[in-house]
């Protein structure tokens, strides 16, 4: 007699999760001090919308409203089925997370005037909406420019490594 897999997915090893929005920007606009994942109350309607790979967290911030965190701007367009039962595409949207890490982020937003920002919107392996945002520090014109040159030498010097190689 055949023995039956331990859990549900019949031995094959667990989904990884689904990136839906990526803010690579970020990275260039701030320094990045510290990552934090954090949950999203969201409709049916826009959870329908994510399934579809359509959002936009270029442009959202995370901040204080009503003694939480909720994040402003984030764009998830319409479901085109969702007729009147549709959700406002912009809306702001309460972060779920626990007290003592709201208010440890609240405190080093006022104190040291850091930024939350979104760096990523992914569904993981139990298929929840997670948002991970990063505590940054605006970057100054000079450190942009530092970071191009930077970035742009090292392509050069693997190009050169290539190059010997051949």
């Amino acid at each position: 007699m055949a023995e039956k897999p331990k859990n549900k997915n019949n031995g094959k090893e667990k989904p990884k999760s689904t990136l839906i929005a990526e803010n690579r920007k970020a990275r260039y606009e701030y320094f990045i001090q510290e990552d934090v994942e954090a949950g999203i109350i969201l409709t049916g309607t826009e959870v329908k919308s994510l399934r579809m790979g359509r959002a936009t967290i270029s442009d959202a911030h995370a901040g204080e409203m009503q003694g939480g965190l909720w994040i402003f701007n984030l764009n998830i367009p319409e479901y085109k089925a969702g007729n009147r039962f549709n959700h406002e595409p912009k809306r702001p949207r309460k972060l779920l997370l626990h007290q003592k890490q709201i208010n440890k982020l609240l405190g080093q937003i006022k104190i040291k005037g850091l930024t939350l920002v979104p760096l990523k919107m992914y569904f993981n392996q139990r298929g929840l909406v997670k948002l991970l945002l990063g505590l940054g520090k605006g970057k100054k014109e000079y450190e942009k420019r530092d970071v191009i040159k930077k970035r742009d030498w090292e392509r050069e010097q693997r190009g050169l490594m290539k190059g010997e190689r051949d």
